[in-house]
């Protein structure tokens, strides 16, 4: 595989196992930030933007011969599925009657997803700690960690996540990464399915959400 018509967010993963790079050392490598690769992880259909393609032109024609040779018995092997142990922290925050989301971009030109706010968990992190900061750095808001739900493969994006019934401290709700996000918004308990699948929500979450307020 000589030429790469449409980088995806497998080949990019891909890639990046070929090149033996952690999130951060390809983050770093690509000139990115370490959540986009992260939405790669996630997402192994999402299609980059026109300038991540470049990038990722580049890294891969820069790339040693032996990492070219990996990267293409990687990508002919469908290799990628289970390549990458990917843990992602979600943070179900609640404030009264709402819940937090996020609506990220789906680098098309119409794609955009709403979810809850997530955050990669790097090896020797706590959860915890993870599920915290990175609601704090994407939305501006401060929340602690109520309950574990539990973790599960993810249905879609094959990503390990783990996930976190959080409650509301303080903070005016905000997008705190206008490269990766669209808008922060709280919406009611009761809507989340109207933004996100009800089948691809783990049925921990439903529960704990349909919970009547005390």
């Amino acid at each position: 595989m000589d030429v790469i018509d449409v980088w995806s967010g497998r080949y990019a993963c891909l890639l990046q196992s070929a090149l033996r790079m952690t999130n951060e050392g390809f983050a770093s490598h690509l000139g990115i930030s370490v959540r986009t690769v992260a939405s790669w992880h996630a997402d192994p259909a999402l299609v980059p933007r026109a300038e991540m393609q470049q990038l990722l032109d580049h890294a891969y024609e820069k790339a040693p011969n032996s990492a070219r040779q990996r990267f293409s018995r990687l990508a002919g092997g469908d290799a990628g599925s289970g390549a990458h142990a990917l843990r992602v922290a979600i943070a179900v925050i609640v404030r009264e009657r709402d819940v937090l989301l996020v609506c990220r971009r789906d680098d098309d030109a119409a794609g955009i997803t709403w979810q809850f706010p997530a955050g990669v968990i790097k090896p020797g992190t706590k959860a915890e700690t993870v599920t915290v900061r990175e609601a704090l750095d994407e939305t501006g808001v401060h929340c602690a960690v109520r309950q574990n739900l539990g973790s599960r493969l993810h249905p879609v994006t094959n990503v390990m996540c783990e996930y976190f019934l959080c409650e509301y401290l303080a903070g005016d709700a905000s997008n705190g990464d206008a490269a990766e996000n669209v808008d922060v918004m709280w919406v009611p308990r009761k809507s989340v399915s109207r933004f996100i699948p009800a089948d691809t929500i783990f049925p921990p979450i439903l529960a704990a959400l349909e919970e009547s307020q005390t």
